[in-house]
């Protein structure tokens, strides 16, 4: 059995980290789930949200806007949309964001796919303002 996972983060523009961890806490689309070296093979969507790659003491701690997670035994692959490191979240724009969707939202009808899209929206930003304040 592998003693560390080794764990890759990629979005669609770079590898954004390639690290060996002892415990990887991922966002599904169930809810969160652990992964440990020697874990079964799993196959997760993942939801915006808070990633955690620990090794020994030290957690860094990562924002996914969604996409896949696929774990093994040994490795722990996470196919993001996006990810950002929770240290350089800009709390400030993410704000901003939430306050132009909200406006947004206001001129549609509750029932309009564009509300919806604005809703979503404003819940990614306020779970990237939770993961910065998780760091």
């Amino acid at each position: 059995m592998a003693t560390k996972l080794n764990v890759e983060i990629v979005t669609p523009e770079r590898r954004m980290a390639q690290l060996s961890a002892d415990e990887v806490i991922a966002p599904g689309a169930e809810g969160l789930f652990g992964v440990r070296p020697g874990h079964t093979p799993y196959l997760s969507v993942l939801q915006p949200g808070t990633l955690k790659v620990r090794e020994g003491t030290t957690t860094t701690t990562y924002f996914v806007s969604g996409g896949f997670v696929e774990a093994g035994p040994s490795a722990v692959r996470v196919l993001a949309d996006s990810a950002e490191l929770a240290a350089n979240i800009d709390v400030a724009a993410a704000q901003k964001r939430i306050a132009e969707a909200e406006t947004r939202l206001k001129a549609f009808e509750v029932t309009d796919p564009k509300a919806l899209e604005q809703r979503e929206i404003i819940a990614r930003e306020k779970r990237r303002i939770e993961t910065r304040s998780q760091q």
